[in-house]
This record gives structure tokens, C-alpha cells and sequence, in this order.
């Protein structure tokens, strides 16, 4: 493990996602997914997001344009959150969905502006 790329990714992770979030993955991390945490702090955030080519407002929109497209629904949450602590505006975020019903399908981006639309409630109440 490269532990300088390592503590560069879990700064960017805890300032794009959170601390709670972040000590949460952490914390249920054991044996056996340990490793996926190590590998996902120093690569996907240490490696990727660490580079300064695209601000972090940039990787978050695309996040956002690709999760869908993968169904992933706990991740498209996560990067919600992410995307608005990064800057991008929930009329951004609507956008990029009706990009992804035209681009990856109707289905989509109806499950995107739901959880979306959970997430803007969520931190509407607090």
C-alpha cells in the first residue's frame, strides 16, 4: 500500500462523503472486507479523485451520470450528498439525470430523481 496516496484518499473521501460516513464503512470493515476499504481509499480516492486534472465538482457530476447506469442505489445516494457537498446544484442534478433517460434509459433516471428527491428531504429536515 502506497500510504501517502492512502491518507490523501481518506482526506478527499471524508471531505467529499463525510466523517460519519466514512468512520461507518471503516468501522464494519473486518477480515475479510478490510482490503476493499484499503483498496477503495487509496485508488478510487487517493489515485482518481487526487488528481487535479477534474475538480472534484466534475468527477462528482460524473458519479452521478454513471452510477444510475449501474444500479447501484446506496452508491447514487452517497454521491448525491457527495456532489452537493462538492458544489454541483440540485438543478445540476436534475439535469444530469434527464441526460441519463435519454442516454441510458427512462427506468434510471425515474429511480435517480426518487432517491434523489429522498436525499434533498432528508437534508431539507436537517
Amino acid at each position: 500500500m502506497d500510504q501517502a496516496r492512502y491518507d490523501d484518499g481518506l482526506a478527499i473521501r471524508r471531505a467529499v462523503v463525510g466523517d460519519a460516513y466514512v468512520d461507518k464503512a471503516l468501522a464494519a470493515a473486518d477480515d475479510f472486507s478490510g482490503p476493499l476499504q484499503d483498496l477503495v481509499t487509496e485508488y478510487c480516492w487517493g489515485a482518481v479523485w487526487g488528481r487535479e486534472e477534474l475538480p472534484r465538482e466534475i468527477r462528482s457530476m460524473l458519479n452521478l451520470a454513471m452510477i444510475p447506469i449501474l444500479n447501484r442505489p446506496n452508491e447514487l445516494r452517497t454521491h448525491i450528498r457527495g456532489a452537493l457537498t462538492n458544489g454541483v446544484t440540485r438543478e445540476q442534478i436534475r439535469e444530469i439525470f434527464l441526460q441519463v433517460a435519454i442516454y441510458a434509459g427512462v427506468p434510471a433516471a425515474v429511480d435517480s430523481f426518487r432517491i434523489a428527491g429522498e436525499v434533498f428531504a432528508e437534508l431539507d429536515e436537517n
